[in-house]
């Protein structure tokens, strides 16, 4: 177990889900072992998860199949021709912090009906196709995508039920939470070398719910601690790092917490995340936790004054990047203020009256 105090953390826990599917007590020890992880760090990697290692092979052989096409045939699923934002980015597209990142990526999004009008909340326009690659080109994107997605939606569902557990909620009440028709993200990236002052990604907080992390074998993960130190995660064989949102982070009145992340690489690093999300107009209401939750909050200066990703328009009037107090009412809002912040240009592109 990872040393964790109010100065901060040293290493990220590696924690066996062994006993997830196991006998009451031993569950509930594992959800009260993964409650205090979420609590006091926000991540950790996990081993015997349940998902297959040919899931994996598969993404990671994907990727490496698409990320070695000329630019021309990646291009056929260009994310700038997308109004749902999806499809394939070149290096320095997106930008997190204001500060452009320094990799490309395939964002494959959960697949709703379009919406029909723009009279409803502008979030209602995240809903759309995917775009797939032409089989002549790539084979097999969309059927391995979609198995990736099931199985890391099934494991992160345990996983919530974990933390559902170890906060004294029936099991199924963050799932319950989740509507009729979640909105979950996968992330297939390549990071080329980081150039000297750059990030692949820049510092950050993960926008939804649960992100689970298929790292590769190269490292350049790394975690902010409260002591401002950089702390390297792991690459563990066969695990998934498992981080939180600012989802939860709100919900659970910041017991839980969204800690900032980056990644810095010195050699070519591939890397696939799932970011579990639900319905659009799921609200961000404040859940009633037990009064010992509260007070851990109260008496922690760190998780009292935890703030979230701060809009452009906060950041140039002075906010700091992470410090913003303002908490969307929905996971919609929550989506759509990363968008307008990440892709401004395909914003003004697709979306000129929102």
């Amino acid at each position: 177990m990872a040393a964790a105090s109010a100065a901060g953390f040293d290493e990220i826990p590696i924690v066996s889900l062994g006993a997830i599917a196991g006998p009451p007590d031993p569950r509930q020890e594992l959800a009260d072992t993964v409650r205090r992880i979420c609590h006091e760090i926000g991540f950790m990697v996990v081993t015997d998860h349940g998902v297959d290692d040919a899931v994996v092979a598969d993404v990671f052989d994907l990727m490496r199949r698409f990320f070695a096409l000329d630019e021309s045939e990646r291009a056929l699923i260009d994310k700038r021709r997308s109004p749902h934002f999806r499809g394939w980015e070149a290096v320095g597209s997106e930008f997190t912090n204001n500060r452009v990142d320094v990799r490309e990526q395939i964002d494959v999004w959960s697949e709703w009906p379009t919406a029909t009008t723009t009279n409803g909340p502008v979030h209602d326009r995240l809903h759309g196709p995917n775009q797939w690659m032409p089989t002549e080109v790539l084979t097999g994107q969309r059927e391995i995508t979609e198995r990736w997605m099931d199985e890391l939606g099934s494991l992160a569902d345990r996983i919530l039920s974990l933390l559902a557990a170890g906060l004294g909620l029936d099991d199924d009440f963050f799932v319950d939470l989740f509507g009729d028709r979640p909105m979950s993200l996968t992330k297939m990236i390549n990071y080329p070398p980081t150039p000297t002052g750059g990030a692949g990604v820049n510092a950050h907080h993960d926008t939804g719910f649960l992100t689970l992390l298929a790292p590769g074998t190269v490292a350049g993960l790394e975690v902010l601690n409260p002591a401002g130190e950089w702390i390297a995660v792991p690459a563990v064989p066969g695990s998934f790092v498992v981080n939180l949102g600012e989802m939860l982070q709100s919900m659970t009145g910041n017991y839980f917490v969204a800690t900032a992340h980056r990644v810095i690489t010195t050699e070519p690093r591939m890397s696939a995340a799932y970011f579990h999300g639900p319905s659009l107009d799921t609200p961000l209401e404040p859940i009633d936790l037990d009064r010992r939750f509260v007070d851990a909050v109260a008496a922690s200066p760190r998780h009292f004054s935890a703030g979230f990703m701060a809009s452009a328009a906060e950041t140039e009037s002075g906010v700091s990047e992470m410090a913003s107090r303002h908490r969307a009412d929905t996971y919609g809002q929550q989506l759509w203020n990363y968008f307008v912040r990440s892709y401004p240009d395909n914003v003004a592109r697709h979306h000129p009256d929102a």
